[in-house]
């Protein structure tokens, strides 16, 4: 590598110079020679504060770390006998899970003789289904694993979590 294109620490093209003649200038500025794309003819290199740069990428991207929402799967478990209190107690769940932008899996377990009727099982994930149709949508339909009947709940797309966006089940137990 006798030659390389080389730019400067104020983003200014230098040219095609010789390799020692640039590692010169740079040690000169008190700076590094960093090469910038190996695979060109002649490679590019520049002139920086390598240590700096790389200060500033991982600050870069702390911050876009900061911005991503990890999106879990959430489960709710349910029988076919549920009292009503008990089900709308579990709905409010599911619905502050779904407005934080994630995922719920809604599990009714049979045990013993209530796997002779499962179309209860079917007729509940139903109405869970039509209670949470504002903020979800099924992946899937209900489908039979074993002694269990499951169905997977997606969040609708709309507004952002957090600043602007709809509370969280913490801001909305906080405002009341």
């Amino acid at each position: 590598m006798p030659q390389v294109r080389l730019i400067d620490d104020a983003g200014e093209q230098v040219g095609i110079i010789n390799t020692r003649e640039a590692l010169s200038m740079a040690q000169e500025r008190g700076l590094d020679l960093v090469e910038v794309s190996p695979t060109a003819r002649p490679p590019v290199c520049r002139i920086m504060d390598y240590g700096k740069f790389k200060y500033e990428q991982s600050k870069r991207d702390r911050i876009a770390r900061k911005k991503q929402h990890v999106v879990h799967l959430k489960e709710v478990k349910l029988r076919p006998k549920i009292e009503a209190h008990d089900y709308q107690t579990k709905l409010q769940h599911a619905r502050a899970f779904l407005e934080e932008k994630n995922k719920v899996k809604f599990t009714v377990t049979f045990r013993g003789r209530e796997m002779a009727h499962p179309e209860i099982g079917q007729k509940l994930l139903v109405k869970v289904l039509g209670d949470l149709a504002d903020v979800a949508s099924a992946e899937a339909h209900p489908r039979a694993e074993g002694r269990m009947l499951t169905v997977t709940l997606l969040p609708k797309p709309g507004k952002p979590v957090g600043k602007g966006g709809t509370p969280s089940a913490a801001e909305r137990a906080a405002a009341t």
